[in-house]
């Protein structure tokens, strides 16, 4: 599970209220804001809004689809694509495009079709919330 400061949609207050909760991983974020009765408590627990949780708990499920690691999460960030709800907002040829772009942005090398296929169809069948 990647760590919880791989997000980018975090305030750094906020980061600091999950560590000392012992929420270390977008895995335990996910479990602490499974349910809507989850999210507020976390919500209340930390000074956020639900909306914030929800935009977390979005971007820790995209960083947590198969073979999605840190170079793979900057291409997201650069498309503009910071969570799992982008991809399912979105048609599998605008992902691609998308992500095309962002490769040519940074100068690497863009993801495998298949593998931004295999990304696109499983975020369909993620529970969003």
């Amino acid at each position: 599970m990647p760590p919880i400061t791989a997000l980018t949609r975090i305030e750094p207050i906020h980061l600091e209220r999950l560590e000392k909760q012992g929420v270390f991983t977008t895995g335990l974020l996910l479990e602490v804001s499974a349910t809507s009765t989850r999210r507020q408590t976390l919500a209340d627990q930390l000074d956020a809004s639900t909306n914030d949780v929800l935009a977390w708990r979005d971007e820790a499920l995209l960083l947590n689809l198969a073979r999605l690691g840190p170079a793979e999460h900057d291409l997201f960030v650069q498309s503009r694509m910071a969570g799992v709800s982008y991809l399912t907002d979105r048609d599998l040829p605008t992902v691609e495009t998308s992500l095309a772009r962002a490769a040519q942005e940074l100068k690497v090398a863009a993801p495998d079709p298949s593998v931004v296929e295999m990304w696109w169809e499983q975020a369909r069948t993620l529970d969003l919330g």
